[in-house]
């Protein structure tokens, strides 16, 4: 068991001295330092899509949700809380919201590919606009 005045006890020989390695492998055991799940779910909380595309994010959150024991609707609320604000709104709007976490993986890279490409379409019609002016009117 460990003490609260472990160097005091060491010091008057109520414990005995024990290599790092021993050492440290129990205070791991004793007081945590790797309880995988605590460190996938603490990973998983700080995910966020930023820039990325919702591929790129997907994969990390997977990664991620592996042995973090999120499942089900948890899983979802999470996914949902860590993309960006404009796909989430988008895909809350949907008349028949996805049911499953694929679903929702599936949903967000569709929504997350138009939008971009809408972006990048108007970036274009823009350009074309500050050339050409206006289109005439017929």
């Amino acid at each position: 068991m460990w003490k609260e005045n472990i160097l005091e006890d060491l010091e008057v020989g109520e414990i005995e001295y024990k290599p790092a390695g021993e050492f440290l492998a129990g205070v791991k055991r004793e007081f945590g330092g790797g309880d995988k799940e605590a460190v996938k779910v603490a990973e998983l909380r700080k995910l966020e899509q930023e820039g990325r595309t919702m591929e790129e994010f997907v994969q990390e959150f997977k990664r991620a949700v592996r042995e973090s024991g999120y499942k089900g609707r948890p899983l979802i609320e999470e996914f949902k809380r860590e993309m960006n604000g404009m796909i989430r709104w988008k895909l809350m709007e949907t008349e028949r919201l996805p049911t499953s976490i694929e679903q929702w993986y599936e949903h967000a890279i569709n929504l997350d590919r138009h939008w971009r490409e809408s972006k990048r379409e108007k970036k274009i019609l823009r350009e074309q606009w500050k050339q050409e002016g206006p289109a005439p009117k017929q």
